[in-house]
């Protein structure tokens, strides 16, 4: 169904998560577990300062070898929350398996009085640092990969858009993303409830569109949702792999059966789910 058929009501559920996954809360509150039991398991992970503001750090779980793959972690919370303590549970599946896993923190979309290029500019400063240091921690610059969920999805997708001449790297610094239940065309989202916190217009709307900037993309990538997301998560995840195989761009669909908008990247905890087996397969076949 195209958006413009849906009622104003109908729009903001389908862009309000606590819709159609009711347990949303139980479910954030299992990932901050997962996430303690993680540092628990691995140990407490390096934290460095990437920027000048106090939240411009990130946190780096070591696989303790070198020249390893860097998978680069986008935590999601509708562009308002979130924190990298809370989102390491992924760190065992990726350490185990040989990559270092990176989590940045950066500042809520509020504190840039709504506008998402500042989150934009903090996170590439945060890739910026991983790709200058990664010889110090053993990763290796020319295997960083993106993961991104939901709102981090969609930051990720600016990002894999973006020139990175102006930030003193390689023109692409990465070799594959994976994007989970998130957002790539942001007109329908301005006209959501999400306006209240979010500027959007006819501005910055195409630059903060991945699916209108294809041509920006060269990475292979895998786009992923649970088939008991909204309805507009499922139409964005559809829309913007048949726009990337119609220009020629390499993608991967994974539909994770049953499991709602928090349920599927609570599965990246297990390395033996979906989506874990299809980012590890996208390091394996695309590092250098």
């Amino acid at each position: 169904m195209n958006w413009r058929d849906l009622s104003q009501e109908e729009l903001d559920a389908a862009y309000n998560q606590a819709t159609y996954a009711p347990n949303m809360a139980e479910v954030i509150a299992r990932l901050s577990d997962k996430s303690r039991e993680a540092r628990k398991l691995l140990g407490n992970p390096q934290t460095h300062i990437y920027g000048g503001q106090t939240i411009e750090s990130l946190d780096l779980y070591s696989s303790n070898k070198t020249q390893s793959p860097i998978v680069v972690f986008i935590h999601g919370g509708s562009w308002q929350a979130g924190t990298a303590e809370d989102n390491a549970f992924p760190a065992r599946t990726l350490v185990n398996s040989g990559c270092h896993f990176v989590v940045p923190d950066f500042s809520p979309v509020g504190d840039f009085d709504g506008d998402i290029h500042g989150m934009v500019i903090q996170l590439k400063q945060a890739i910026s640092w991983v790709h200058q240091e990664a010889q110090t921690f053993g990763g290796d610059p020319n295997n960083i990969f993106l993961c991104g969920f939901s709102s981090g999805a969609h930051l990720a997708g600016v990002l894999l858009t973006q020139n990175w001449t102006d930030m003193g790297l390689p023109c692409y610094p990465f070799r594959g993303a994976m994007l989970c239940s998130g957002m790539y065309e942001l007109t329908p989202v301005s006209h959501s409830f999400r306006r209240e916190f979010v500027n959007l217009d006819e501005n910055n709307i195409p630059e903060l569109s991945p699916l209108v900037n294809l041509e920006n993309i060269h990475c292979p990538l895998v786009v992923a949702y649970g088939t008991k997301e909204s309805p507009e998560f499922i139409r964005q995840g559809d829309d913007f792999i048949h726009a990337l195989r119609k220009n020629g761009k390499a993608v991967s669909k994974v539909v994770a059966q049953g499991l709602n908008h928090f349920e599927i990247i609570e599965s990246l905890e297990s390395s033996e789910s979906v989506l874990s087996e299809a980012l590890l397969t996208l390091v394996a076949n695309q590092r250098v």
